[in-house]
């Protein structure tokens, strides 16, 4: 008898399904409701993906469960709290032993920022609800408790003692949801970005490429800043459900609400079974420029990597590295959401990384889609960890005026003996 009823859902059970199908469906959002983002009103599009035809509006009795707008707690995510620090002078922080990235100095206000002469600035950005579960949120807790030893043998630079860093915390996201924790994202790298240091951010899953890059626009306009998006996706993607933000769109939200060009948009790595045609006419119906590893498999990674800082070189005249760590091989990253086959090498990477940020004007860089719940041996978090150094040593050797892709300490090379 109870195998009889479990096998066969009831009629009432039925109803309920359907329902509750029926109450997902999200209508066009109603006038005066806000919408969660900094960009101006006319710079934010809600326009339908091509391929869905058009519909009726569901009715208002179907619409999703709103928010409290008495909730004392409601805006707890716009801004972080430090009303209850002790007064202090302003500078940066020595914690001790306290987690740290990379066992830095923490900072707490854009005042500390200038007080300390700061050049780079880690932050957080604890965001998986793009990705559609949990883990990339992890990540920033994840890298703090990394050993913190630094620096390149190979160039005989530990950019610790060239560079003045600091933890500057994490972004105070909402939890529930990915399109309210862009602003504060924002935000947050745009408070960096104005007192001259350089936001190094933590994900947290790709969306948070959308408020690092927008950020960073705010400041230095969207004409120069160029975009160079390591990935195995080109992370445009169409609306989803009427969501216009999540970890598959944050490019698409950049060039179509027009917040960069998309002329100064690189992509690398791309491989698999997405985007398909659509998507490259996209990318080349907005002058994006890419480079997939089919291409690098017919040219070798040496042409391609040539090509791609050589086109770094020639962009705007700042830059924003955007990582997704599912570029690499999931031999080597295994610990991401969407890992494909087939990718990079960390030997490929880490030497592309430092020539890029020891070349260029960098003005950003976010390391994204890193899922320590799913890392077997930290084999992810080692190469996550090397990635940002390489970017670090890259950006002390241009402060010291090395910055060359070809650079090595002649220790480290042939020692003229044989």
């Amino acid at each position: 008898m109870i195998e009889a009823m479990t096998s066969r859902p009831s009629s009432t059970a039925l109803l309920l399904c359907g329902l509750l199908l029926a109450a997902c469906e999200v209508p066009p959002p109603e006038s005066g409701e806000v919408a969660a983002t900094d960009a101006p009103a006319d710079t934010v599009t809600d326009a339908a993906p091509d391929t869905v035809p058009e519909r009726e509006p569901l009715p208002a009795d179907s619409a999703i469960i709103r928010l409290d707008a008495s909730d004392p707690n409601l805006a707890v995510w716009q801004d972080r709290d430090i009303s209850g620090d002790p007064p202090r002078e302003p500078g940066p922080i020595e914690v001790g032993s306290v987690l740290t990235f990379f066992g830095l100095p923490i900072a707490r206000t854009p005042e500390d920022l200038v007080a300390g002469e700061v050049e780079v600035a880690f932050m957080g950005a604890p965001v998986d609800m793009g990705v559609g579960y949990r883990g990339a949120g992890e990540g920033p807790t994840a890298l703090r408790a990394m050993r913190r030893s630094v620096g390149s043998m190979e160039t005989m630079i530990s950019w610790r003692s060239e560079l003045t860093a600091v933890d500057y915390g994490n972004a105070p996201i909402d939890n529930l949801s990915v399109e309210r924790s862009m602003p504060p994202i924002r935000r947050m790298v745009r408070e960096i970005a104005e007192t001259g240091a350089i936001p190094v951010i933590i994900g947290g899953d790709h969306s948070i490429e959308f408020a690092n890059v927008a950020g960073l626009a705010d400041v230095y306009g969207k004409e120069n800043v160029g975009v160079i998006h390591f990935d195995a996706h080109y992370d445009a993607g169409d609306a989803r459900h009427g969501h216009l933000i999540s970890h598959a769109q944050p490019v698409r939200r950049l060039i179509d609400d027009g917040h960069i060009l998309g002329r100064n948009f690189i992509q690398v790595g791309l491989r698999g079974s997405w985007p398909g045609p659509s998507g490259f006419e996209w990318m080349r119906a907005n002058d994006m420029r890419y480079h997939t590893m089919a291409e690098i498999d017919r040219d070798g990674w040496t042409n391609v990597m040539t090509e791609v800082l050589d086109q770094a070189n020639e962009g705007p005249e700042y830059l924003h590295i955007s990582f997704d760590i599912d570029v690499m091989d999931p031999a080597y990253t295994s610990g991401t959401g969407t890992p494909v086959p087939g990718g990079l090498t960390p030997r490929e990477v880490f030497y592309m990384v430092r020539g890029l940020c020891s070349e260029n004007n960098v003005v950003g860089f976010d390391l994204v889609e890193l899922n320590p719940l799913v890392d077997p041996g930290y084999t992810t978090m080692l190469n996550a960890k090397k990635i940002v150094d390489e970017c670090m040593t890259g950006i002390a050797l241009r402060k010291l005026g090395l910055g060359n892709r070809d650079y090595l300490s002649p220790l480290t090379r042939d020692d003229g003996r044989r």
